[in-house]
């Protein structure tokens, strides 16, 4: 979903004909609060206005897991080679306050082949995100942080990215020993990716004030994500999250975890840029995995289809299907098999998470087996 952004980014020049796709300046304006250091805030600044640029042009959020490491070179420029992001320009930055602000020119250029427009988006399913320690929730008795946390990474997933639906949070424990209990809560969730983490670091440092002044307390935020394959229960992915930022409570207070006064404080804030971190992560790490509709209904030579409307399917769309099946093998363990066919369908109907497919060669069509996946055809 994108933010109304006039104010904060507009269109300086608009290059290269009339295509739907093409080159463009954009003006942007970031902001970070200044916590361990001016330098530190400058780069999540940066960071901060390429991510608004990237957004509001329809470019892919995937390539920023890439760009950011290039960023931390305190430069008035950067030029890039093999990105859509072209060029970067500082145009101003300062302080104001506790913030740091810097407005950059940012040369975009969008290419049609990025993996969300060449695959239907993919489902998550998000499980609560525990904490390791509950003794370090104590200040601020924010035991149920991990459970608003998850619900936060969700709606990133569903109302940010581009390749991504999110199919809601699970209270089910996430165990990488048992993957087949992993395949059960994504098939009943109807996920095709589930992603959990453990918070194991939230303690506190605290700066004694002065006679006039208060005390500073910075408190640390740490987790370790990971990201399971709901077809065959694997971690496919594992990344660590660490940063840190003002706590604004008095430390004997309790804290409500789900208010806005949370989540605009600098803490707050903090976290919610972690999120983003976690979902641009994704779109870099698992966009461009194929997107495999499931065949869930098949009579005569119509068949439906488990990915509608909310994942990008449309009418006229072409499928080639792979039938799917299992054996044991010679170490008595179970293997899943994906064969080729040379059966192609096309899609009729799309309904909002479902659609109807027609078989292009309806004398195969009875060799469909509820089960058999597709990938869509360019």
């Amino acid at each position: 979903m994108k933010k109304i952004v006039s104010s904060l980014i507009s269109t300086a020049l608009v290059a290269f004909g009339s295509n739907s796709v093409s080159a463009a300046w954009y003006e942007v304006t970031g902001t970070s609060t200044i916590v361990s250091s001016e330098k530190a805030a400058r780069i999540y600044a940066l960071e901060d206005a390429v991510y608004k640029a990237v957004d509001f042009s329809g470019a892919d959020l995937g390539g920023l897991a890439n760009l950011a490491p290039l960023l931390e070179d305190d430069k008035s420029q950067y030029q890039f080679i093999d990105s859509e992001v072209r060029q970067i320009v500082i145009k101003d930055q300062y302080k104001s306050g506790n913030q740091m602000v810097v407005k950059a020119r940012i040369d975009i250029y969008p290419t049609a082949k990025a993996c969300h427009n060449e695959q239907y988006k993919k489902t998550f399913g998000v499980a609560m995100f525990d904490i390791v320690d509950p003794q370090q929730a104590v200040m601020g008795q924010i035991y149920r942080l991990g459970e608003d946390f998850s619900s936060l990474v969700s709606k990133q997933l569903e109302h940010r990215s581009y390749s991504f639906v999110s199919v809601g949070t699970t209270r089910y424990e996430i165990d990488k020993r048992q993957p087949e209990r992993i395949k059960m809560i994504a098939e009943d969730l109807g996920a095709q990716y589930l992603v959990t983490g453990k918070i194991n670091d939230l303690t506190a440092t605290i700066t004694q004030g002065g006679l006039l002044s208060d005390d500073v307390i910075n408190r640390q935020f740490a987790m370790d994500m990971s990201v399971y394959d709901g077809k065959t229960g694997h971690e496919i992915f594992q990344h660590n999250y660490r940063d840190i930022a003002q706590w604004p409570f008095a430390k004997t207070s309790k804290v409500d975890t789900k208010s806005a006064r949370f989540w605009t404080s600098t803490y707050g804030e903090m976290m919610q840029k972690v999120s983003r971190n976690i979902m641009l992560d994704l779109e870099a790490e698992i966009s461009c995995k194929m997107t495999l509709p499931e065949i869930v209904a098949s009579y005569g030579n119509k068949v439906t289809i488990d990915l509608g409307r909310v994942h990008g399917v449309k009418a006229g769309d072409r499928l080639q299907l792979w039938h799917t099946g299992s054996f044991i093998d010679q170490n008595g363990l179970p293997r899943n098999r994906v064969t080729q066919s040379d059966i192609t369908l096309t899609v009729s109907r799309v309904y909002e998470n479902d659609a109807e497919a027609t078989v292009d060669q309806p004398s195969l069509a009875n060799s469909i087996q509820i089960g058999d996946v597709m990938n869509k055809l360019e």
